[in-house]
């Protein structure tokens, strides 16, 4: 536990760069797609090697699901890094696979974690939000661009505010 609570720290940077993604997703909306393939890419990158950091960190069961949450974060931020001439169609699924492949391991990563400590769901309910954001970015392709970057920006700060909130009760189990 005091593994985990040490590194408290780590959630609420990612919890904040979340955040600051998805206010600037909403203040450019009309943002290019080459601009949201670098503040995407650059976003994916830091929150993965966060959570790799945060799983190499941790000596819990949920350690391997937050290591794989990174590898594809770091991953898919380099996928838009190599190829930043990429659609909006092709970008739209690049983030769509790594909502639902990152959500998912963060699940599992929660769910395991939840035996480490009593009522622990912060991580459970952004790994969720994460899925279904994929799940939807899948179903409706069409949306257009503008409508990713406020999904992405509204998804990011939902997300990030849930990562803020987890940090302070992992810093908790210190005290």
């Amino acid at each position: 536990m005091e593994q985990i609570a040490r590194t408290w720290w780590l959630i609420l940077i990612r919890g904040i760069c979340a955040i600051i993604f998805g206010i600037l997703a909403l203040v450019w909306p009309g943002i290019t797609v080459f601009v949201l393939v670098i503040i995407f890419g650059a976003y994916a990158i830091v929150s993965g090697i966060f959570s790799l950091w945060a799983g190499f960190g941790h000596n819990v069961d949920s350690r391997a699901w937050l290591i794989i949450a990174g590898i594809i974060g770091i991953l898919a931020g380099i996928v838009a890094f190599v190829w930043p001439g990429i659609t909006a169609l092709a970008l739209l699924y690049v983030i769509a696979f790594w909502a639902i492949l990152s959500g998912i391991a963060e699940i599992v990563a929660g769910i395991k974690l939840r035996q480490s400590i009593d009522n622990e769901w912060m991580l459970i309910v952004g790994g969720i939000l994460s899925v279904i954001f994929g799940v939807i970015l899948f179903v409706w392709p069409g949306s257009g661009m503008l409508a990713l970057t406020w999904l992405l920006g509204i998804f990011a700060i939902v997300y990030g505010i849930a990562m803020v909130i987890l940090s302070f009760k992992v810093k908790n189990l210190a005290s």
